[in-house]
């Protein structure tokens, strides 16, 4: 599926990085930054762009190539690795930041990964999360169609324990991201950091 979409003329979700983590910006470390599920790059080239040492992951190597394309453009460089994240294994206290927009995966699936993301921290690390929560299916402005696949906060607490929440809200707000992510839209959003030493 993600191959046949990012085959397509142009940048499926834009070529402008997710507005939440615009915003956030300014608490992410200048070190080392995963991006879960980057698609075509968009958020990866922006960390890239802000001083940021990149690795984009993702299942779909053709997004992933234009991720790359992205980064020329923008004269900046980013690490690409083409894995699925059921097989891919976050390094244990290796990364500065890990960004996960809109990455939507089977329950077992993420919770696996969030107990990974936990791991992967480095002390004094940062998590940033947007995603579509269940109300999502009422918008029908992007996201997966199925309603196991989108995420609540309560649950998300739950898979980052060991994390200090600094910004976890469920809200409505209207996204503008290529053609795939298109108006009033239910999200999740959360920004945690490791406090461990």
């Amino acid at each position: 599926m993600w191959n046949e979409r990012y085959s397509q003329p142009g940048y499926a979700f834009g070529k402008h990085p997710n507005d939440f983590l615009v915003e956030v910006i300014d608490q992410i470390p200048k070190g080392r930054v995963l991006c879960l599920a980057e698609g075509e790059g968009r958020n990866a080239v922006y960390l890239a762009q802000r001083g940021c040492q990149v690795t984009a992951v993702d299942a779909s190597a053709v997004g992933l190539a234009k991720a790359q394309n992205l980064a020329l453009e923008r004269s900046v460089t980013i690490e690409t690795i083409a894995a699925d994240l059921a097989k891919f294994q976050i390094q244990p206290n290796a990364w500065d930041a890990v960004i996960s927009i809109f990455c939507h995966l089977p329950p077992p699936l993420r919770a696996q990964v969030h107990r990974q993301v936990v791991a992967g921290l480095r002390p004094g690390g940062v998590f940033v999360l947007e995603a579509y929560t269940p109300r999502q299916l009422e918008f029908k402005t992007g996201g997966p169609p199925s309603v196991e696949l989108m995420m609540d906060l309560a649950t998300l607490q739950k898979e980052l324990e060991g994390l200090k929440f600094s910004h976890a809200i469920e809200r409505e707000r209207n996204i503008l991201e290529g053609q795939f992510h298109q108006g009033r839209s239910a999200v999740v959003q959360v920004l945690a950091l490791n406090l461990k030493p």
